[in-house]
């Protein structure tokens, strides 16, 4: 952990567990650094989850808690989880004794309690992103004594002190936001054809089962009809998957795309899961989308993610027991209608937050450090 001076701007980032929440904050990470270049910061994550390669690769120090969150499919393993806690908070004293921070961010997952909670009892300012239009447990108890809210959708006011909270959106990765690359070099690097209907199917980094399974089985249907597809399986059992696709080519297929930017360049529209992240992404890309929600999903928080666009007609959504079966009836119904695909494009474009990122570090800074 660096040595710093004691005049020195030093922000503490806490949480992870999935990308939803770690890639808003290195966001958030980036745009502190190009306000304050000299600012230190460190992350806070848990051991063994996906913080700790993420953002070593984005170049910041991360250090990993012994911490895990409430498991609801096997009640046993929580027994462990008082001694977790009170060791955490035993790091995080120690990363805050040699650290001193001047303030604390929080992004979600169950690695930041510890550390916002801590921060709260020295009376450290501590700034909260709630992504998802279900707020965590974890967010709502720290909410009563955060400095600031920063929330990614409107009506939050249900979990939060109303005057605590400020409407920025989701912080999306700035090669996406940008979007640079044309959609015909995007359809080259994944070996497709250009003027052809293509959709991207997105499931995170662990695949969506029931995604995968429906497209698995339509792949016939998808080449009949001419559609191209970018497959991103997930981990699990990606080798069946390839191997099922591998006599089609209209379809790319693969466990991970590393350029998103590049696959929803291709796009003309997408089946995803709605957890915050996508949903940000894909609204500021506008391409017409399906959403499919996690069903397990935290106080079933991807069902309110998508509901807010579903309601203003801006996406379509299937509940996950469904999807093998309607999937592909309701992609050849909004395919036929390309008037209803503009008008989502048109309506899902407004859904997007630009500068996320810039607004969060922005109103922190001026917190922390008033000019």
């Amino acid at each position: 952990m660096p040595n710093q001076v004691p005049t020195q701007l030093r922000i503490i980032i806490a949480g992870g567990g999935t990308g939803g929440h770690i890639f808003p904050a290195i966001a958030v990470a980036q745009a502190i650094q190009v306000l304050q270049p000299n600012a230190a910061i460190l992350f806070v994550g848990a051991q063994g989850k996906m913080e700790m390669e993420k953002v070593p690769q984005a170049g910041y120090e991360i250090v990993g808690l012994t911490i895990a969150g409430f498991n609801r499919q096997n009640l046993w393993k929580n027994l462990t989880l008082p001694f977790k806690l009170i060791k955490s908070f035993i790091q995080v004293k120690t990363i805050f004794n040699q650290f001193r921070p001047n303030a604390v961010f929080g992004v979600g997952g169950y690695s930041s309690f510890p550390v916002l909670k801590y921060a709260q009892t020295k009376g450290i300012p501590t700034f909260i992103h709630e992504s998802n239009a279900f707020a965590g447990k974890a967010n709502q108890w720290l909410g009563k004594r955060a400095t600031k809210i920063f929330t990614g959708t409107k009506g939050m006011e249900q979990f939060f002190p109303a005057e605590k909270i400020q409407i920025t959106g989701n912080p999306v990765r700035q090669n996406i936001a940008m979007g640079a690359i044309e959609k015909e070099a995007a359809l080259l690097q994944f070996g497709l054809l250009p003027n052809h209907l293509t959709i991207l199917i997105i499931g995170g980094s662990l695949g969506a089962a029931s995604i995968n399974k429906a497209i698995q089985q339509n792949l016939s249907a998808f080449e009949a009809m001419g559609v191209q597809l970018i497959w991103q399986t997930g981990k699990p059992n990606a080798e069946n998957y390839k191997a099922a696709a591998i006599q089609y080519g209209n379809v790319y297929v693969d466990s991970f795309i590393n350029d998103m930017s590049a696959a929803y360049a291709a796009a003309d529209m997408v089946v995803s899961r709605s957890g915050a992240m996508a949903v940000a992404e894909i609204a500021m890309t506008g391409k017409p989308c399906i959403f499919v929600p996690y069903p397990h999903a935290a106080e079933d928080h991807q069902t309110y993610n998508a509901q807010v666009l579903v309601k203003e007609q801006a996406a379509q959504m299937i509940a996950d027991k469904d999807v093998i079966n309607e999937l592909l009836p309701m992609i050849k119904k909004m395919i036929s209608n390309k008037t209803d695909l503009i008008d989502m494009e048109k309506k899902i474009k407004s859904f997007a937050w630009m500068h996320a990122d810039q607004v969060i570090a922005t109103e922190i800074l001026n917190e922390i450090d008033p000019k």
